[in-house]
């Protein structure tokens, strides 16, 4: 297969201007450009566009997807809704990276992993995960938690991925409700590859999210005492298209929410995660394999079921049994040799059981000097083992 790149962006808070959208137009003839987004896949050849550089200056989420195993997503976000020192707390290595640019912080979220076979149902579209973007915004930092969990788990698969030291780091702030993800946050989970072991771990140290119930009356009153400038300033802004920021802010504002909730566990090391997702991934499969066992005991005692009340109708009329035989041989069709060997299978059975497994050697015989110009249903005789010795 042919080497395969696509680049998606996607202007979020304010779509871009004509001027803008002839800048990185010129970065690829062949990329699909509105005021909104950017799209481009490459089988051959290689965009000449600087992803970061875009997201500084043009997009709010990016996403970059290969072939060969790269998974990228980027995020742009107002340092007045996530601020560098929140955002550091989760960053590892080259897969979780975070600055600034002019007022904006940049979020560079990669998984990286060699794979045989291209996975055709991997999510090709940004639109699945950048829903995250507005839940970081408002303070929910399970985006950046899966992240970082996702990054060390990258361990699990390539033991060269960090240094031996970085197993005592320890974890960052738990945010809350890591066993209840949004759709958004399943969606990147996914794309960053998190195992769901190593995730279900991690969710044993978060709380359950709280839900904020905003009083009309308290915010009313809240806005009202707000200095009038201010308000100015407030409403230019969402003249100038950033309304959806301008709402978080005043929200983050009047909720003084804190950026993270503290756990009561305590912070764990990323071996011990790791350590523990292992154990529970052991424990799992070795339940999966219990319950396949089980299962497959029970169909073993269902088709021996079967397969006793088939010998109980068959040893009623073994004679018919043998004529449907001979019927089915006489077609000279391949299915209805099979069927007749399963046949002669089961009178074999039937015989054995009643203790008369002389007789059915007497008929077998004389059935196959009959046949003996029939090599393919000899061969089939031959592979059943109709003329071996009993067992058991």
């Amino acid at each position: 297969m042919s080497e395969y790149q696509y680049y998606e962006f996607l202007a979020v808070d304010r779509p871009l201007d004509a001027q803008q959208q002839a800048e990185v137009r010129a970065l690829s003839t062949r990329a699909r450009v509105t005021a909104t987004s950017f799209t481009n896949e490459y089988e051959w050849g290689n965009f000449r566009g600087d992803p970061n550089r875009m997201m500084e200056r043009y997009y709010d989420a990016h996403l970059y997807l290969t072939n060969w195993g790269t998974h990228r997503v980027m995020l742009r976000l107002p340092q007045a809704l996530l601020n560098l020192e929140v955002a550091e707390q989760y960053c590892a290595g080259d897969q979780v990276r975070a600055w600034t640019s002019g007022k904006h912080l940049i979020l560079d979220l990669t998984s990286e992993e060699e794979e045989e076979y291209w996975d055709e149902d991997v999510e090709r579209s940004l639109s699945a995960i950048v829903g995250v973007r507005t839940e970081l915004a408002a303070g929910d930092l399970r985006p950046l938690y899966l992240a970082w969990l996702a990054a060390y788990g990258t361990w699990e698969r390539d033991e060269d991925a960090f240094d031996y030291g970085e197993q005592d780091v320890i974890e960052p702030p738990v945010p809350p409700g890591l066993d209840t993800l949004s759709a958004p946050q399943q969606a990147l989970a996914d794309f960053l590859r998190l195992d769901p072991d190593l995730l279900a771990v991690a969710a044993e140290a978060s709380p359950a999210v709280t839900t904020i119930q905003d009083d009309p009356r308290e915010l009313a009153t809240w806005l009202a005492e707000l200095p009038q400038r201010e308000k100015d300033k407030l409403l230019l802004r969402v003249v100038q298209d950033q309304a959806a920021q301008v709402r978080m802010e005043l929200l983050r504002r009047f909720r003084r929410k804190p950026q993270a909730e503290a756990s009561d566990v305590p912070a764990r090391a990323v071996g011990e995660l790791l350590d523990a997702a292992a154990e529970r991934r052991r424990e799992r499969e070795r339940r999966a394999a219990s319950k396949r066992a089980e299962e497959e005991a029970n169909r073993e005692r269902e088709r021996a079921m079967a397969r006793e009340k088939r010998l109980d109708e068959l040893a009623r009329d073994e004679e018919a049994a043998w004529s449907r035989a001979e019927s089915m041989i006489d077609t000279k069709r391949p299915g209805e040799y099979n069927a007749a060997v399963e046949l002669l299978k089961d009178l074999r059975a039937v015989a054995q059981r009643g203790d008369r497994l002389d007789g059915f050697v007497r008929s077998f015989t004389l059935l196959r000097q009959k046949h003996l110009r029939k090599p393919a249903l000899l061969e089939r005789f031959n592979r059943a083992g109709l003329d071996d010795p009993p067992t058991g």
